[in-house]
């Protein structure tokens, strides 16, 4: 049985310069005791060993992802590297590409697909009897990749920088169809919508404010909904869509022009509100958690009123998480313990220089990946499912 390890000791063995903060004093309402209620450190192993002495701000943007077959955590690095971590905390093997990585990994019927930062969608082999990180195949893209790939069946979809979501057999990676729209004049914002697969139909966004229907079969729109303004800046869907099968919902949001309920079938608008920057969103029953510049806001579902918001002073809020009824938000300089139906920050966690990417929950263990590449194993002893 593994022990869970102080907070310093696990700061020494990973090798940090920083020791791990509590109660950051940036964040109103953060609480300022040691958090021994609500997390505890049971291992950590750092995945970037080597760090530029005179790097500037690293992020690690990548989320890991955990394969339930093996209990592996596959995480993705800024040095360009896909590693297998066992459950224990020890790195089993490694595969290098070119560059950086902003995605998170998918992990299915024993195999990994990643989005390179080089243009190039990975497979590689992760059998829990041996040894994986094989390469099976690679699909050249010669984009810009921006989301973690998507399973739907036999096809794997993936959404570029440049408008185009691209369809490929998951099994041999050979191109089956592709939807692109022209990317707006002038300036838009980096990033864009991960497809979200229900019924036959891929739900996306665009940089020019549209949220599209597409038929998996080949591509083509069954309907397509503006929801910024045309010609304006800033008008970008980015969010991968929400959606909400028992209400014939899906929730979807332009940067510039706030947040959208549509009808599933037909993408008629339903209600719509004002709030503006939203990056990302996050359903937990009848609330809708929206992520973004300078604030976590949550929305009623059914009408899109304000239930609450949590101002973050300036920062930015990346995708959350739901573990454990807790709402975990990464901001770069901390992950937030948030109540979601209060709003109130229970604990924020700085593990030396932060956190940007999504942490994956699984069984008992919370797997996070601070901004110097180190992997943290967490329990959250005190917290009960919600």
């Amino acid at each position: 049985m593994r022990r869970a390890l102080p907070l310093l000791a696990a700061a020494a063995l990973s090798g940090c310069a920083a020791v791990p903060v509590y109660g950051d004093p940036t964040f109103a309402g953060a609480e300022e005791s040691a958090p021994v209620r609500l997390l505890e450190v049971d291992w950590t192993v750092p995945l970037v060993p080597d760090v530029p002495l005179l790097e500037y701000a690293p992020r690690e943007a990548a989320g890991p992802a955990v394969d339930p077959g093996s209990g592996r955590i596959i995480a993705l690095t800024r040095d360009g590297r896909v590693q297998a971590v066992s459950a224990a905390g020890q790195v089993e093997w490694t595969y290098k590409t070119a560059l950086p990585f902003s995605t998170a990994p998918l992990i299915a019927a024993g195999r990994i697909y990643v989005s390179g930062g080089d243009g190039t969608v990975y497979a590689l082999n992760d059998h829990p009897a041996g040894p994986g990180g094989e390469l099976l195949w690679k699909y050249d893209a010669n984009e810009d990749l921006a989301t973690t790939p998507v399973l739907a069946g036999k096809l794997l979809l993936v959404a570029t920088q440049a408008d185009t979501v691209v369809a490929l057999d998951a099994e041999d990676g050979r191109w089956l169809w592709q939807y692109r729209r022209d990317t707006p004049a002038g300036f838009t914002i980096r990033g864009a919508s991960r497809p979200v697969v229900e019924g036959g139909r891929a739900y996306v966004g665009f940089a020019d404010g549209t949220l599209v229907a597409l038929d998996l079969m080949d591509g083509t729109p069954c309907w397509e909904r503006r929801l910024g303004v045309e010609g304006a800046q800033f008008v970008d869907v980015d969010t991968a869509p929400v959606v909400d099968a028992a209400r014939n919902r899906v929730y979807a949001a332009s940067y510039r022009d706030g947040v959208f309920g549509l009808d599933l079938a037909t993408g008629e608008t339903v209600w719509s509100t004002t709030t503006p920057g939203v990056t990302s969103l996050v359903q937990r029953g009848g609330l809708l958690f929206c992520a973004g510049d300078g604030r976590v806001t949550a929305l009623k579902v059914e009408g899109g009123q304000l239930a609450w918001t949590l101002e973050l002073k300036g920062r930015l809020a990346h995708a959350p998480a739901q573990v454990k009824g807790l709402l975990l938000v990464p901001t770069e300089r901390a992950l937030l313990f948030v109540d979601p139906l209060s709003g109130r920050i229970r604990q924020s966690w700085n593990p030396g220089r932060g956190v940007t990417a999504t942490p994956a929950w699984f069984r008992d263990r919370l797997y996070v990946l601070s901004n110097l590449g180190h992997l943290y194993a967490l329990a959250l002893p005190g917290q009960r499912e919600g």
